[in-house]
Order: C-alpha cells, then sequence, then structure tokens
C-alpha cells in the first residue's frame, strides 16, 4: 500500500513541476518527440519550427514511367528501333543537355561502289549523274555530311553535328581523281567530307600510297578500315582470318595515315557476333553493314532480330547485340527515295520527344539529379 502511495505522490509532483515550468507536454507525444497521435496543440504550446529541407522518398516511393522508345512505321515491320545505352540517368542528360543535338537529330549514312561516267555494267554501280543527282538533293533537302568522328560522339553521346547529317562513305581503293572529280567540288562548297573504306592489302603502289597520304593532310578524306582481303567475314571463318582482317588495318593506317581506324566496314557485309567481339577487342567503336534499314538517331539503330526470305541476303544484326557495329547504310542507287522517309523520321521523333520531355525530366528530377546534377 506504501508503495502505491508513493508511485502517486510522485506523479503528483512530476505535473505541479510541469505546470509551474510554463512548458506543457503536447498531448499524444512520447518522451522522444515524435507524434503519436492526431490531437491538435493547445495555444500556449510551442510549435517546432518547419524544417524545409527536401525530403527524402520513402523506399516506396513510385518513379514516373519512362515513355517507350520512339517507334515508326516508315521503317519495314520488321527492322525495328534499338536502344545501346544501359545508364538511362545518362542517356536523359545527353539527351536534353543544351549542348547537344537536339532530339530528332537524324544521320542517314549512304554508301558509294563505283560510280561511273561509262555505261553501267554492274548493279553495284551508279552514273555520275545519278550520283550528282542524290548530292544535289541531300543539300536541297538540308543534310550535311560529317566525318566518321562525328558520327561516333553523336551516337556515344549526343555530340552536336547537324540535324540532318549524312556520312558519305565510298568503298575500296580509288586513286586520288576519283575524290578530285567527285567529292572535292562538294568539300570546297559545302565543306562536305567524305569517308573512304580503304582496303588494307599489300598491293598498294608507292605512288598511290603518296596520293592517299596527301588526302589525308588535307584532312576532308576519312580512312577507315575495310579489311585486308576484304572478303565476306561468315559463320565459317577461322579467327586468324578475321583478326587479319580487323589487326592489319590497324598496323596500315598507323604507318600511312598517323593514326588507326575507328570504324570498321565490314566486307561484302559479312559479319558475325564472334567477329564484333574481336572488332571490339581490336579498338573498333563502330560498324558498318550493307543492309539500308534506315536512319540512325541517339540511342536509335533500326535493326532486325530475324532473317527475311524477301531480304535473305542481309544477315539480322540484333542477336550480334552491339547495335553500334552493325549500322545500316542505304544504296547509293536508291538513297535519293529514302530522304523523305529519313526527313520525316526526324520530324516525328522531334515531336514524340517533346510531348514526353515533362514525364522524362520529372524521373530525371527525381532519379538522377543526385548522382549526376542538373542538366546544362
Amino acid at each position: 500500500m506504501v508503495r502505491w502511495a508513493t508511485v502517486g505522490l510522485s506523479i503528483l509532483l512530476g505535473f505541479l513541476f510541469t505546470a509551474c515550468s510554463g512548458v506543457a507536454t503536447v498531448p499524444g507525444t512520447a518522451a522522444t518527440g515524435n507524434p503519436t497521435s492526431a490531437a491538435p496543440a493547445r495555444a500556449t504550446e510551442k510549435i517546432a519550427p518547419v524544417d524545409t529541407a527536401t525530403p527524402t522518398l520513402p523506399p516506396t516511393a513510385t518513379f514516373p514511367p519512362l515513355p517507350g522508345p520512339f517507334q515508326t512505321s516508315l521503317l519495314n515491320a520488321l527492322d525495328t528501333p534499338h536502344a545501346y545505352l544501359k545508364d538511362t540517368c545518362r542517356y536523359l542528360y545527353d539527351k536534353w543537355s543544351s549542348g547537344n543535338s537536339a532530339p530528332g537529330t537524324v544521320a542517314m549514312v549512304v554508301m558509294f561502289h563505283i560510280i561511273t561516267d561509262a555505261a553501267l555494267t554492274d548493279p553495284n554501280q551508279i552514273s555520275e549523274f545519278n550520283f550528282r543527282l542524290l548530292m544535289k538533293s541531300l543539300h536541297q533537302n538540308g543534310f550535311q555530311a560529317i566525318d566518321t568522328r562525328q558520327l561516333d560522339g553523336f551516337l556515344e553521346h549526343n555530340s552536336r553535328i547537324p540535324a540532318r547529317s549524312v556520312l558519305l562513305v565510298a568503298d575500296d581503293k580509288h586513286a586520288a581523281s576519283y575524290f578530285d572529280v567527285l567529292f572535292r567540288p562538294y568539300w570546297t562548297s559545302y565543306h562536305w567530307p567524305v569517308v573512304n573504306a580503304w582496303i588494307s592489302d599489300a598491293l598498294t603502289t608507292d605512288e598511290l600510297w603518296q596520293q592517299m597520304e596527301g588526302l589525308n593532310a588535307e584532312g576532308w578524306v576519312d580512312y577507315q578500315a575495310h579489311g585486308v582481303v576484304s572478303d565476306p567475314i561468315t559463320p565459317a571463318s577461322p579467327d586468324a582470318y578475321i583478326l587479319s582482317e580487323l589487326n592489319g588495318p590497324m598496323e596500315v593506317f598507323q604507318a600511312h595515315f598517323n593514326k588507326k581506324p575507328i570504324a570498321v566496314i565490314w566486307p561484302g557485309g559479312g559479319f558475325t557476333r564472334h567477329a564484333v567481339v574481336l572488332a571490339r577487342q581490336a579498338g573498333y567503336r563502330l560498324g558498318f553493314t550493307t543492309n539500308p534499314r534506315g536512319p540512325l538517331m541517339f540511342n536509335w539503330v533500326p535493326l532486325a532480330e530475324a532473317g527475311d526470305p524477301k531480304r535473305d541476303s542481309w544477315i539480322p544484326e540484333g542477336p550480334v547485340d552491339d547495335p553500334l557495329m552493325v549500322l545500316p547504310r542505304y544504296w547509293d542507287t536508291d538513297a535519293a527515295t529514302h530522304l523523305q522517309e529519313v526527313i520525316r523520321i526526324g520530324l516525328d521523333a522531334a515531336a514524340y520527344a517533346q510531348a514526353n520531355k515533362t514525364a522524362e525530366l520529372e524521373y530525371y528530377s527525381l532519379t538522377c539529379l543526385p548522382s549526376l546534377g542538373a542538366i546544362p
């Protein structure tokens, strides 16, 4: 009995002490000060200052979903856009940075095999007349030529390039006169470079090397690798052959052009997943097929996952799982017929990006801002 009386007296004294001190305990508040009920505070109670710090999102917080990749009906139904960047935050940072290419920027890769002013005797040939019509159409439709390093920067980091860009690729070995007659006028008038897919065989004469070294020194002929023997790589190709085709140009380019190629233009359009792995190990950053599936955009490359009976010579690139090493190219003979298609894809992609910009920036703000900072 005495024990309970003592406890009661302690409680009473504590209450009187609190009342006399002028500071009341908020009803429903534990000793730690954390609210345990929604009871309102009295007018005489001291209210804690509001915490203005950015609240930490609870572990169960949900983030706004990102829109899916841009799709278009202008591609063949079996050719679908493939993304290749794994870091979503870095992708959004590069996509929306004001110093980079605007969404909808397109790059069209066009390959030239033989441009001739003689009678056409091969389906891979294009007449000089039609070649000049194509170049005129490119210019009239607002395209500007870029080189391989510019394309690499665009595809990897969305580095700024013209909104409508074209990579002009002249396959195989040609004398300096070929470039002087056909391509130099566009370098002089529009500052358009041209890529030469150079075959690094041992049959090149000293005179031809001097011509190529001279063009390389001028800076407007961009030499990239096109093998040594330049026969197509197939699943039956031994490693010795594949490595020779990939490593041979590295040595030759260093000796004659004082650089190493960053792109392999797959000879005859032949490639395999294993060859792509070896090309990466050799130091190549880009690879080009002969499949004209569509234009290129940042983190967007049209490829096929399976073969198509209607295009049985086109090797499906999707299984390679490395889009940048199996980039599509338009054929010179029908590239002009695809110009409006390429332009429309770029415009539609730009509109799609703008329609989803708010959602993407909200996602970036919630998930990426702490690690990458504000987008410039």
